[in-house]
């Protein structure tokens, strides 16, 4: 506006720049509330009637009609600003109670959780959405630790209902069954139940039981082997022998996945993950190296070592990415000294 009323002033009446004024409550209906629109027009009237007055134009139609056009488009930018701020209460009452079925669907994971230290880190693939169909859970059990990541098939309001069947599921079995197999056996049933008539539809796990005597124990449902760090050693992906389908896609006696495992002692990490990490792209189409980025995850506080990881795979991809990420970090305590010994793959009962 004050551009306008300098260029009017010094060109004079001739021009007829004086409708322009009315851009003042134009935008300030698109960036503020009523009040503050209805303020803007009212000084646009004020100078719109001061340089009618100066220009002469209220001798004829030009001044009315200018005077009009500030009016009208005041009016309706004050209405646009109502109705925008009734829409942003509801965007956010919406937020609101996304934020708290997050809570409930992904708790907060515990920092410390007997001998390990713990941090999560998870991105979701839809603009504005903080869930997913992406699910972990961290269960402190007697002598150690369960542990599951996983990925429902498909997004939307659908992955998420199934992902939050697989966590109830496994939130009972972790503390009911006495073996990992067990655990397995009774998610394989409840996703069974609730796929039932979808054929299409699957879930990969990874289940993981982190003893405190020094081992890690695997059962793997058709999901990316986690990686293993060492100090002083490459990144390792221990997988079974023999690949397993997802949860979803087994059938009547097909065979129980391969329960296998590794040593797990101080100082050792484990990240577990989702395909959207493993399978992030850069421009040129290359995969994300997860295996060369071991040495990102060296802070002493394990959730700024997963953030950074997480940085890196956004920095890498140069993009929002295209799928649901999520990241689960164990790390042993240094302080630690349990007795390491060597963990067989015993078949399942």
């Amino acid at each position: 506006m004050a551009v306008v009323a300098a260029t009017d002033v010094t060109a004079g009446p001739g021009v007829g720049l004086l409708p322009l004024v009315s851009l003042g409550p134009a935008f300030a209906g698109l960036a503020g509330g009523w009040r503050r629109t209805a303020a803007v027009g009212v000084v646009a009237m004020a100078l719109c009637c001061a340089l009618g007055l100066y220009d002469g134009l209220f001798q004829n139609r030009r001044g009315y009609t200018a005077l009009a056009a500030v009016a009208g488009v005041t009016i309706a930018g004050v209405t646009a600003a109502v109705v925008r701020g009734r829409q942003e209460r509801e965007l956010a009452n919406v937020r609101t109670i996304a934020e708290a079925a997050q809570r409930v669907l992904l708790r907060p994971v515990p920092r410390s959780a007997g001998h390990l230290r713990a941090a999560v880190s998870y991105t979701s693939a839809v603009a504005e959405a903080r869930i997913g169909g992406d699910l972990y859970e961290v269960v402190p059990v007697p002598g150690g630790v369960r542990v599951i990541i996983g990925d429902v098939q498909g997004k939307g309001l659908e992955a998420v209902e199934t992902a939050a069947t697989v966590l109830g599921a496994f939130r009972e079995a972790a503390h009911d069954e006495a073996g990992l197999p067990g655990v397995g056996a009774r998610l394989e049933r409840t996703v069974q139940r609730s796929l039932e008539g979808d054929g299409e539809k699957f879930v990969t796990a990874l289940l993981a039981e982190i003893t405190e005597a020094g081992g890690v124990v695997f059962l793997n449902y058709g999901h990316p082997p986690a990686m293993l760090i060492r100090p002083g050693h490459p990144a390792a992906f221990p997988e079974p022998r023999q690949p397993a389908p997802p949860l979803g896609l087994t059938w009547g006696n097909a065979e129980s996945p391969e329960l296998y495992g590794v040593d797990f002692g101080p100082g050792d990490q484990l990240l577990l993950y989702t395909d959207g990490v493993s399978e992030a792209r850069n421009a040129q189409g290359a995969f994300y190296p997860l295996g060369e980025r071991g040495g990102i995850l060296s802070d002493p506080d394990p959730q700024l070592a997963l953030d950074a990881l997480r940085e890196d795979v956004v920095a890498y991809v140069g993009a929002p990415l295209h799928d649901d990420a999520a990241m689960l970090l164990l790390r042993c305590r240094q302080t630690a000294e349990p007795t390491r010994r060597a963990v067989t793959s015993p078949a399942p009962a």
